[in-house]
């Protein structure tokens, strides 16, 4: 009874298709964009990118508990994913539109529509995310859901990192400004017919306790007393910032210091492809190591394999991709188990307290990954500049190269070593979510 259909999951993991459609065009494209073709500074391109992440988020918090509360025949989770699907191709199309402003103007532009669009992520994404924690209510299924979901995720990389590059020079013919905006376009389609099938084939089963009460003191008392939860929303930003330092820095680091941008493309989608393959294979790894020990294991292992990144010249291209799958395979890991522990830290809320509140729990997840993708583009930005790069002055090139070497590699793997050390004081372990799954079966009311 606890099991998924494979349709379900399917289905689920097709909205986080559209979600990286929408999130790595923004990840790994979006500075480089506003650098080298909408003509912002680096510099303020970087501060652009930190402000807008901080500007919604008391937002993630706010949706999440709205949320929870959103009651309608078709559950609490779903209808979000529906009114937003919409609204959010609209604004991933207008994000990379290139107006004809001043350079003041053109700023007020970026940050108007960039700021609005992850106001409707979010809103898309914490119902999205908490939904995945009330489709079943077995710790070890919502795993395997996880694993689905971040399968679609990569996928959604994949469409994005493989193919946009050629889109915007096919579909520009040399103008590049043209080029992304008619590659959202299409994007933007792809991005509204995920989401809607995610609609329509889920399911919405764990409910709360049906005696209790909406209070929103009581809901952020228990998140901000919950240990697990604590930790997580710390390692959520650490490996983001790990992540989207790496993938920031991707097409500046194959353009500039490879002087092979054509290997971009094709360094992200293999990179991707052992993302799904690590994906699929994290239920069965973490069913053997616990997910805490799995998730030490591999954010050390990538942050080290990263790093050798540093030691490779522009003719290593053989080692370059190969110690890149390397690191990848344990980054791709980090985000199933991440959002499988914060349907745990529900879990041990519930069991805890006799009260659930999951949307509101989910919601660092979207917080995590917005703050700190605005720190890893402010990191970028604020190296780039330091090392005084422009990307509307080639002559400026040489002199980065050195930082965009240290970004490729060492820089995002402070964050892996951090995020290790912070790892070992997450207490909930196999054992003991064996032990709340068991106790909660006999509180919790499922709609079979």
């Amino acid at each position: 009874m606890e099991k998924l259909a494979l349709k379900e999951k399917i289905g689920y993991a097709l909205g986080d298709t559209a979600a990286n459609i929408a999130w790595r065009s923004l990840t790994t494209f979006l500075l480089v964009f506003y650098t080298d073709v909408f003509g912002i500074s680096a510099a303020a391109a970087g501060v652009l990118l930190l402000v807008a992440r901080i500007s919604d988020g008391g937002l993630d918090i706010v949706v999440g508990m709205l949320a929870d509360r959103t009651n309608t025949k078709h559950g609490k989770f779903r209808p979000w994913i529906l009114w937003s699907a919409v609204p959010l191709g609209v604004l991933m199309a207008l994000t990379f539109t290139t107006p004809n402003f001043s350079y003041t103007g053109k700023l007020i532009y970026a940050y108007f529509t960039y700021i609005l669009m992850l106001f409707v992520y979010t809103s898309n994404n914490i119902p999205y995310s908490a939904l995945m924690g009330v489709m079943t209510s077995s710790h070890k299924e919502r795993t395997s859901l996880s694993s689905f979901r971040f399968a679609g995720a990569y996928l959604g990389g994949i469409i994005t990192q493989g193919f946009l590059i050629y889109l915007v020079m096919f579909l520009g013919n040399g103008n590049k400004n043209l080029g992304y905006q008619y590659s959202m376009y299409l994007f933007a389609a792809l991005l509204v017919g995920f989401l809607l099938i995610t609609y329509f084939t889920t399911k919405e089963r764990v409910l709360p306790s049906k005696d209790q009460q909406t209070n929103v003191g009581k809901d952020l008392k228990d998140l901000l007393t919950n240990r697990p939860w604590l930790i997580l929303l710390l390692i959520g930003f650490l490996f983001v910032t790990y992540n989207s330092i790496k993938q920031g820095i991707t097409v500046i680091y194959f353009e500039r210091y490879l002087n092979n941008v054509s290997l971009t493309a094709y360094y992200m989608v293999a990179l991707l492809v052992i993302s799904v393959i690590a994906a699929l294979v994290t239920t069965s790894l973490a069913n053997f190591f616990g997910k805490r020990n799995l998730f030490i294991y591999v954010i050390v292992f990538s942050g080290l394999t990263n790093g050798m990144l540093y030691f490779f010249g522009p003719s290593d291209i053989t080692a370059i991709f190969i110690f890149g799958i390397l690191s990848e395979f344990g980054a791709g890991i980090m985000p199933v188990l991440f959002f499988a522990m914060l349907g745990d830290s529900a879990d041990y809320s519930e069991w805890k307290n006799n009260r659930r509140a999951t949307g509101l729990f989910y919601s660092a997840g979207t917080f995590a990954m917005k703050f700190g993708g605005g720190v890893a583009g402010a990191i970028i930005g604020f190296v780039l500049s330091a090392y005084h790069y422009n990307g509307m002055d080639t002559s400026t090139i040489p002199g980065a190269i050195p930082g965009i070497k240290l970004l490729m590699s060492w820089v995002p793997g402070i964050f892996a070593a951090i995020g290790a050390s912070v790892l070992i004081l997450y207490p909930l372990t196999k054992k003991k979510m064996d032990q709340i799954e068991i106790d909660l079966k006999a509180r919790k009311a499922i709609i079979l």
